[in-house]
């Protein structure tokens, strides 16, 4: 795997969704949610796509386009929160500051976040099988012990 884009894509998800500061661009399609990365790396052009659907009930796509405008990876997910009283505060706890260490645990493909993180009395957790060309994870937070938020997702190179 290219080290190249293995950079690029940890700094674009530090550079969307996790990073809280970041803005939405506009919508690419009707009710979504988006996010949008551009960066050139050793010469290569690396743009990355995010978009959702939904709030506590979600489903999106990441896509990474490199050599002009050519999608070369891919992520589906789909999540839930369980306890919808803890919605925005689960994800500024316990989501976005784990999405920002993507790339930190070594044992872990840069998909997500790393395979365990705590903060303010969440706990977050990533399993992931596969490898980054392809692969299966599921994310959960819990507070106090009890699931309040699962996500599922696939991904890998596309040809």
């Amino acid at each position: 795997m290219d080290n190249h884009f293995v950079t690029f894509l940890i700094n674009a998800k530090k550079g969307t969704y996790a990073n809280s500061k970041v803005e939405k661009v506009k919508s690419s399609r009707l009710g979504s949610h988006d996010y949008h990365y551009k960066e050139i790396i050793d010469g290569k052009v690396y743009e990355y796509h995010d978009t959702y659907f939904g709030g506590t009930k979600f489903m999106g796509e990441e896509v990474v386009y490199c050599y002009d405008d050519k999608p070369i990876w891919g992520m589906n997910y789909y999540g839930v929160t369980l306890d919808e009283s803890l919605g925005e505060e689960a994800m500024d706890n316990a989501l976005r500051p784990a999405l920002m260490r993507v790339g930190e645990d070594k044992e872990v493909i840069p998909t997500r976040g790393p395979s365990k993180f705590e903060n303010n009395g969440y706990v977050y957790t990533f399993k992931v099988t596969g490898t980054i060309e392809n692969f299966d994870g599921i994310e959960q937070i819990y507070k106090d012990n009890i699931l309040i938020y699962e996500l599922h997702c696939s991904g890998g190179m596309i040809e």
